[in-house]
């Protein structure tokens, strides 16, 4: 009767302790479940001797939160506002297999500062190299599902040790990602660069003086349609690639210009080349200088024209001269203008950036929302109707400093400004991706059929990168698909496993200790019986 009991009790334990796990195991999120999507990898790109970006993109790794405290051969899911240069050295620190940075859809909802922390965590993650990958992509409701699992699974790690365990074995799936291709990276030959950035819109920088300078195409083209209202000077408008990359287009345009017996012409025939960059924002405005200009030059006259009609009619606006000389052993140059001081040619860059190291020139937020288009237009204004008093000489001929030149007709309509900005910033300027996307050429052509009529005054300067150039290379694989499968961690197979090691220990112990168990129970029931 007792031995009959004790093994019913054991069995009913097992039984209880295997029911338990088939139910555990059966809670589990199917592991098949998966969800594809593209993600853009961190630009890399050589330039002279100088290494940049991440020369990683394979990825096979589990996704963990910023703020876990193990990050080891982990894929670092981070949000905007995660994402610092503190915890992008951090992940480096402990070899973190890659970050994946979701941003969001709009960026104009993104609080300021979390933005400009952004953008300096950007800038210098881009200064050095780093084996590890860093992608980017745009959130969405998948991604944004696991960033919550994986950020509350974080969170537990402050609990007791035995509830993070309860937490992992009902509750919790682990998210692998992997980004695989059978073929290594490699540079980038033989590709035609016209503008250039990491998954960039470039909006204000600089798409805004793109915008700013097709205007005053159109604007000076019908002053100089009519022979009696041209102006004693010549211009030239000139739109040239590789900016963020030491004014690379600028460089090539000035060589194969000034490499021949005419070059004599530019020294001698140029008053003053002006570059326009990032003028979409702000209340400021810089006019950058190589050299400051003489008095009697026409570089010192058009700065004076720029002052009066900055106090005449737009009197809130700081208006500053920056002075910087070339710096001859920096690998980069600051500004544009500076391509054509090394040539002796006189020039100045107008922006509303103060300092060239800005984290503004050179970020992925920058995207029209960033962009003011009253303040564009103002801009705009203030550097047509600069032009047109220096070239027309109205301050010597007695006109008045509110005098506007630009009206009726000639008028700068901020809807006009605001279609050329959202053509400019359609779609992203990274050459890995310009010339596999049909996008840009699409781009590209409707922006010569805006401008059929004026663009025997435009230059539009493209050139050729080949294995041969000694300056600037860029390399491929730059748009990838990323795989996020959702599958049981680590801990539950562990925990599994050991259950049914408990089990079977039990099952094991009861078959080798029955016979002695029964023998002495039943000496102990017959003793009291007697």
């Amino acid at each position: 009767m007792w031995g009959v009991s004790m093994s019913l009790r054991t069995s009913k334990v097992a039984a209880l302790l295997l029911l338990s796990v088939h139910l555990l195991h059966a809670s589990a999120l199917p592991a098949a479940s998966s969800y594809e999507f593209n993600a853009y990898r961190m630009q890399q790109y050589n330039l002279h001797q100088d290494k940049h970006g991440c020369r990683g993109a394979i990825v096979v790794a589990e996704a963990r939160s910023a703020v876990d405290t193990s990050l080891t051969r982990r894929c670092v899911i981070m949000k905007l506002p995660d994402f610092s240069t503190e915890r992008y050295l951090e992940a480096k620190k402990q070899n973190a297999a890659a970050v994946l940075i979701l941003l969001p859809q709009n960026i104009s909802s993104v609080p300021e500062d979390i933005v400009q922390g952004f953008m300096v965590a950007e800038s210098q993650a881009l200064q050095k190299e780093t084996l590890m990958p860093v992608y980017v992509v745009p959130e969405d409701d998948q991604l944004l599902c696991m960033y919550e699992e994986v950020t509350q699974a974080a969170a537990t790690k402050s609990a007791s040790v035995l509830v993070r365990v309860l937490r992992s074995i009902i509750t919790t799936t682990a998210f692998q990602i992997l980004v695989s291709s059978s073929s290594p990276i490699k540079p980038i030959t033989d590709t035609t660069i016209i503008t250039l950035e990491w998954l960039a819109y470039g909006a204000d920088s600089n798409g805004s003086g793109v915008t700013i300078l097709l205007e005053l195409v159109r604007l000076f083209h019908h002053l100089y349609s009519d022979p009696r209202s041209q102006a004693p000077y010549h211009l030239l408008f000139s739109l040239t690639g590789g900016g963020k990359y030491n004014f690379l287009g600028t460089k090539r345009w000035l060589e194969e210009n000034m490499d021949h017996a005419e070059s004599s012409l530019l020294h001698d025939n140029v008053a003053f080349v002006l570059c326009l960059d990032s003028l979409a924002t702000g209340d400021e405005l810089f006019l950058h200088v190589s050299r400051p200009p003489k008095p009697g030059t026409p570089q010192y006259s058009f700065i004076q024209q720029l002052e009066q009609i900055i106090s005449a009619r737009i009197p809130w606006v700081r208006f500053g001269t920056v002075h910087k000389k070339i710096n001859l052993q920096e690998a980069t140059l600051a500004w544009e203008h500076e391509r054509y001081g090394m040539k002796r040619i006189p020039g100045f860059t107008l922006s509303h950036i103060e300092n060239p190291k800005s984290e503004l020139r050179g970020s992925i937020l920058d995207t029209m929302t960033q962009v003011d288009i009253r303040k564009l237009k103002r801009n705009t204004v203030i550097v047509a109707e600069s032009l047109a008093r220096f070239m027309y000489n109205l301050s010597d001929k007695g006109s008045a400093k509110d005098m506007q030149v630009f009206k009726g007709s000639l008028d700068i309509q901020d809807n006009r400004l605001s279609a050329l900005m959202t053509m400019i910033t359609s779609v992203p300027r990274a050459v890995q991706l310009m010339d596999r996307e049909p996008e840009h050429t699409l781009l590209i052509s409707s922006l010569e059929q805006e401008f059929k009529h004026y663009l025997q005054q435009v230059h539009r300067h493209t050139f050729h990168l080949d294995r041969r150039d000694p300056e600037i290379t860029f390399f491929d694989q730059m748009k990838q698909p990323m795989m996020m499968y959702r599958v049981k961690p680590a801990t539950f197979d562990l925990f599994l496993g050991g259950c049914i090691a408990g089990y079977l220990g039990i099952v094991y112990y009861a078959i080798q200790t029955f016979g002695n168990v029964y023998t002495k129970l039943k000496a102990t029931v017959k003793a009291k019986h007697q």
